[in-house]
């Protein structure tokens, strides 16, 4: 049987969850296709990204389920979770991917709204009287 592996990846909010396995390269997002899922071509080639770079395209199938954040997120976090299930199928891609930064969580995420401020770090209007 074919071998399954399962990887997550994240973005700010997003978090995206697959299974890859060897196959004719299809990608299933939450039971739609690519190009239905990411109407923009650069998401999609955001999406490819990590397939371009190892020489992978049409190698795998990925099955994917993403929930929170924006598209843009969505698309990032699914990128590194290619990126890490690439990783896991042949240590040898690690190099590669890691220059590019597809192995690197991005950290950045809103920051809360604290009490008595308007926003994060915005203040209410001053009055002196």
């Amino acid at each position: 049987m074919a071998e399954i592996t399962s990887k997550i990846g994240r973005r700010k909010t997003a978090v995206a969850r697959i299974s890859m396995t060897p196959g004719k390269g299809q990608i299933k997002i939450n039971g739609r296709t690519l190009t239905d899922y990411f109407p923009s071509e650069i998401l999609q080639i955001v999406v490819n990204q990590p397939f371009a770079l190892t020489n992978t395209v049409g190698s795998f199938d990925i099955t994917a389920k993403i929930d929170g954040g924006g598209i843009k997120g969505q698309a990032e976090a699914l990128r590194m979770a290619i990126s890490r299930a690439l990783q896991t199928q042949d240590a040898e891609l690690r190099s590669p991917l890691k220059k590019e930064g597809f192995l690197t969580r991005d950290p950045r995420m809103v920051e809360r709204k604290k009490p008595g401020r308007a926003k994060a770090r915005k203040r209410f209007q001053f009055s002196k009287r």
